[in-house]
Parts: C-alpha cells; sequence; structure tokens
C-alpha cells in the first residue's frame, strides 16, 4: 500500500508534462510556416532590375544582351529576391540572372508554402523557356530554395543544369535535427525531398556545402550529392551564408 501511495502523486505531474507537450507540438505545427519562412518587404537599392511576367513583378533579375545561358535563382528563407544582387560576382557577365519573388516575400501577393512558391518556381521556368528557347535554362537554389529549384528537375523540358548551394537532401531530415524532441515526419507541412526530385533528372548537378554551416549542416548536402550519380560536390570554408563571398563558387553553365 505504501508503494502505491508513493506512485500515485507521479501520475498527475506525468499527465501535465504531457498535456503540455501535446501543446507545444500543437503551437509548434500551427506556427511552423512562421518559423520557416523570413520574408521582407522593404524598398531596396538593388544591381537588380523588377522583372514582370507582363502583368505583374515577379521577381528582379539582371538581363543581358544575347545571353549565353539564363539562370534562374531560388533564394533562401530570408529577405526577398531584391537582396539578391550578391550573387553577380560569382557569374558570368554573359548570362542573365532571373531571381524569383516568392509568394508573400517583397511586393508578391500570397503566402508561402511548398506549394505555392514550387508552383511560382514553375511559372517562372515555363516564362523564361518560352521567351527564350534557343537559350540554355538553368537553376541556382540556395538553402531552401534548393527545394523548389529541384522540383524542376521533373518538368517536361528539365533545365540545363542544376546548381545548389548550402542545400539539404530533405528538409524533413534538417528539421528533426533542429528539433528532436518533436514528431517532424508527422508535423513538416512543407516537407521538400531533394533526393526524390532529382532522381531520374540525367543533366549536370553541382553541389557547393559550406564546412561550418549550423543552419544546414555539410552532412546534407554529401548525402545529398552522394546519391545522385552525376552530382559534383564541392566543400567550400566558411557559415551557411558566406558562401557568395567565396571565390571556389562559380555560377557557370
Amino acid at each position: 500500500m505504501r508503494a502505491l501511495s508513493s506512485i500515485k502523486p507521479v501520475l498527475p505531474v506525468a499527465a501535465i508534462l504531457f498535456v503540455v507537450y501535446i501543446m507545444l507540438v500543437a503551437l509548434i505545427y500551427l506556427r511552423q510556416r512562421s518559423m520557416l519562412f523570413f520574408p521582407t518587404h522593404a524598398a531596396v537599392s538593388s544591381r537588380l532590375a523588377p522583372w514582370s511576367d507582363g502583368s505583374r513583378t515577379i521577381g528582379y533579375c539582371r538581363e543581358v544582351s544575347n545571353p549565353r545561358a539564363i539562370w534562374l535563382m531560388m533564394h533562401g528563407n530570408a529577405g526577398q529576391a531584391s537582396d539578391r544582387d550578391y550573387v553577380l560576382p560569382r557569374m558570368s557577365e554573359m548570362d542573365s540572372l532571373y531571381v524569383l519573388e516568392y509568394p508573400g516575400y517583397g511586393d508578391r501577393k500570397g503566402r508561402p508554402s511548398l506549394e505555392s512558391i514550387n508552383q511560382a518556381a514553375s511559372e517562372a521556368y515555363e516564362l523564361l523557356r518560352s521567351r527564350n528557347p534557343n537559350t540554355p535554362v538553368c537553376v541556382l537554389g540556395e538553402s531552401i530554395g534548393s527545394g523548389p529549384a529541384c522540383a524542376l528537375a521533373r518538368d517536361k523540358t528539365p533545365p540545363e543544369k542544376i546548381l545548389l548551394v548550402v542545400p539539404f537532401d530533405s528538409l524533413e531530415k534538417v528539421a528533426s535535427e533542429h528539433f528532436p524532441f518533436l514528431p517532424v515526419r508527422f508535423m513538416l507541412r512543407d516537407a521538400w525531398n531533394n533526393v526524390e526530385s532529382l532522381r531520374g533528372y540525367t543533366g549536370p548537378v553541382e553541389i557547393f556545402g559550406a564546412t561550418d554551416d549550423t543552419i544546414i549542416p555539410i552532412v546534407h548536402a554529401r548525402a545529398l550529392a552522394s546519391q545522385i550519380p552525376k552530382a559534383r560536390f564541392i566543400a567550400i570554408e566558411g557559415e551557411h551564408n558566406d558562401w557568395s563571398e567565396n571565390d571556389q563558387v562559380k555560377i557557370q553553365p
């Protein structure tokens, strides 16, 4: 009897902790997109010009006459498209750059999600294809932008090249590392999987992983490269956001 009486106080405590945990899981589930996407809406001085689909601005660009290649960039989860002029020094002046504005970023209406960003990327890609039928269209994916970038590998006319900087293999694996106490597999709503997206893609894939990256550790870039037969992997020094200042990163077709 004495042993049973000592157990009784433990049961309410365990029940309370369980309820608190469930409430925490529910809160994070409902707020996960605000924890994943960090758009800004500022007026930014940029070396990039607005890029329109004919009726609205869908991104920012550096256009050149008779480009050798066209690059469509899907950027990271913070900021906005006009911020990405830091890419220009890593590119040839013979190539055009188009940086997609995600729904809910900058002045673009909508809300960011896997579905809305993938759709915007697909529409932008088809627009560039239709406007430049005789020019190679390559894709650049930065960080979370590697998700929609890799998704374009499944287009009926896939990109001539896919270049990924500080990417993940699957967003679920990265999230599980950051939140090991959560059932991420059942919670994550925007579960980009770059391994699956690139399965069957026959074009060249170039992957840069940063050695000191704590946001998307380099093991994820290595894991992605190891599962893509034709992928070329390059380890670069620095943290997650240092790649644009690294001369090893050359964005070229």
